[in-house]
């Protein structure tokens, strides 16, 4: 662990803390954390009942927890359904007309919609679902833009208990093809295209190429965004053509709490990414929870997410989460510093956001670009600004603080996963904040640091991050591979084994410093070491490849492969950017390689594994450790 323990070096010397501005922890939803902390320590059970009681049920649970290690069950019993309170409930109770969603393009096109208009939208297509003979467990795959229409097809599945699998539309093919064919996923949901800096980025071409021969794949509803017409045969279906011709009513089906919500696919450290699945009660409690207490959500706030749908951060902060609380939110399209690095905070002054949540890697692309761009705007209606994805340094701490901020907002950096749900670690906005450090565990998380046998480390020692105990909003399984969902629980007897490295000060402030295992965080996506080697491999002229991540001053990490060539194959420029087009095609551009080099071996132990820790230290300048175990 040297190289972790030299970045903590550095950062464990940032103790400075910064209190809140008394105006904010006056209109904040919590006022004493620690009181409170303690209190839902003492009794987790009685604390989530407590949120839990604040939205809608059909059907009051019997239990709030049934733990039968590891597999946990939460509102035992209760039923819900978790568009009935993001929409429903709004509607009903004054917000009919209340607009939900601001919608823009790269283009500056705004569109919005009410509540009122979203639960219509939402019931059309819940119907359209229906009558292309979808009931409550089939799986609808979601390849779609950062879209209104993507949100509601989202909620629409929701609303009659189909699981949707959201699939990122940057990932290819390949990719797009292994989620759709894991989930069995009756019906594929897509878009002809999306933009991207002023250019199309063409969709549907990549669903039909991964859908052949997929005989289970019964429909492709297309969003036809030119309104050229869908010319692709019967099992293509118009996506307003069907919103027409459905009723605007759809009643919402009663699910049982622990009924499938959603699958969400994440990258492992082997083989095929991960089906963590959600289910409804508590992923709907602990999201709605957290998005009132960490963003301080009041009636007037305007929201903005900047992440895709694609990911967690979508599902859980830009639609179930936030919906749940009755705000406002942009829903923004396309890249963030197109057609300048002034989009964004024009954005912000034009809608007058108060809580603005992006990741670290965005931040330090504004950086480079100069404080000249946000200082051109009125970000004065900022109150709340959040952090997610990956560790904030503490240089771009500061400059979002100073720079975006004002030096007079808050600052949420929030340690979480796909698998957690929602926010797990941070500071709520009354709490002082420390740069550097994600915070304090959330109501009822209890977490440590350990080393690889389960003990405890003393304060400022980098281990390893567990959670002890159950949470609302925890994954409940990996669809289809039960072994691997335990494996969360199992790698470290007793204990959640979130794969990071981290360290634990004395006033109970986490830091993160990235992942302890294979897995690279590119500009905040996870990918897999294994997907991007298979990949490689995948390649006639490739016999065998090891990835790494490198540290980058915007991505955080970036992706080097060392690549062993067949026999008779000669190095290349042309075949680097061969391989590199070859990943692109197959996994998608987040997931292509920065630098390939080509080399005659690789570092592996007796038994074949490939040490990638070895290549990394060698690349990085470091102590390559114990190396007994390696063949040569």
């Amino acid at each position: 662990m040297s190289e972790q323990n030299r970045s903590s070096e550095v950062l464990l010397k940032v103790q400075e803390k910064y209190f809140p501005p008394e105006e904010i922890v006056k209109r904040a939803w919590i006022k004493d954390y620690e009181k409170l902390y303690a209190e839902s320590i003492r009794d987790r059970e009685s604390f989530w009942a407590k949120v839990a009681e604040e939205l809608h049920w059909f059907r009051k649970w019997d239990k709030v927890l049934e733990w039968n290690f590891p597999y946990a069950k939460w509102f035992v019993g209760g039923k819900t359904n978790i568009t009935y309170n993001c929409l429903d409930r709004h509607v009903q109770n004054g917000r009919r007309n209340k607009v939900a969603y601001i919608y823009l393009d790269e283009d500056n096109n705004e569109r919005k919609i009410t509540y009122g208009e979203l639960l219509e939208l939402v019931c059309r297509i819940a119907n359209g679902l229906k009558s292309l003979g979808l009931k409550k467990g089939d799986r609808v795959s979601i390849y779609m833009p950062n879209t209104i229409e993507a949100v509601a097809t989202m909620l629409a599945c929701a609303r009659i208990g189909v699981i949707h699998s959201v699939v990122f539309a940057g990932f290819s093919e390949g990719a797009l093809r292994t989620r759709i064919e894991d989930a069995k996923a009756k019906v594929v949901f897509t878009a002809t295209y999306t933009k991207r800096r002023g250019k199309k980025v063409e969709l549907l071409p990549t669903v039909k190429k991964a859908i052949e021969g997929l005989d289970f794949v019964e429909k492709v509803v297309v969003w036809d965004r030119d309104s050229e017409g869908i010319k692709e045969g019967e099992k293509f279906v118009d996506f307003y053509e069907l919103v027409k011709t459905s009723k605007p009513y759809c009643e919402p089906e009663e699910m049982d709490a622990e009924d499938p919500l959603f699958i969400l696919y994440t990258s492992g450290t082997t083989g095929k990414p991960k089906g963590v699945l959600h289910t409804t009660g508590g992923y709907m409690v602990q999201t709605y929870f957290t998005s009132k207490v960490v963003f301080d959500l009041h009636e007037d706030d305007i929201y903005w997410c900047t992440a895709d749908i694609g990911w967690i951060t979508g599902h859980s902060y830009i639609v179930y989460g936030i919906l749940a609380n009755g705000v406002t939110s942009l829903l923004v399209e396309g890249a963030p510093d197109y057609p300048d690095p002034g989009r964004w905070w024009s954005y912000v002054e034009k809608y007058r956001v108060n809580v603005f949540y992006t990741a670290p890697t965005a931040i330090r692309m504004f950086m480079r670009y100069g404080e000249e761009w946000p200082a051109k705007y009125d970000l004065s209606s900022l109150r709340i600004l959040g952090s997610v994805g990956e560790p904030i340094n503490p240089e771009a701490w500061h400059w979002y603080y100073k720079h975006i901020g004002g030096e007079r907002c808050v600052i949420v950096d929030t340690w979480w996963q796909t698998e957690t749900g929602s926010h797990m670690i941070t500071t709520v906005p009354s709490y002082p904040a420390k740069p550097g450090k994600a915070g304090k565990p959330m109501f009822t998380v209890e977490v440590d640091v350990v080393d690889k046998d389960g003990n405890p480390l003393p304060p400022n020692t980098v281990g390893f991050l567990v959670i002890k105990t159950p949470w609302p909003s925890m994954l409940r399984t990996c669809w289809g591979e039960p072994e691997r969902y335990e494996k969360y629980w199992k790698t470290i007897e007793g204990v959640y084994f979130a794969g990071d490295l981290a360290s634990i000060d004395e006033e109970g402030y986490v830091m993160i410093l990235g992942r302890a295992d294979d897995v690279i965080n590119v500009a905040g996506h996870r990918i897999g070491t294994m997907e991007v080697e298979s990949a490689l491999v995948d390649h006639p002229s490739v016999a065998e490849a090891a990835v790494i991540g490198k540290p980058h001053e915007v991505k955080g990490e970036s992706i080097k492969a060392f690549v062993i060539l067949r026999k008779g194959v000669e190095p290349s420029e042309k075949l680097v950017e061969e391989l590199k087009d070859h990943v692109k095609k197959v996994l998608g551009p987040i997931a292509v390689p920065e630098e390939i080099e080509f080399v005659e071996k690789l570092p592996k132990t007796r038994s074949g594994k490939i040490m990638r820790r070895v290549l990394k230290a060698k690349e990085l300048g470091l102590d390559v450790g114990d190396v007994s175990t390696l063949e040569d």
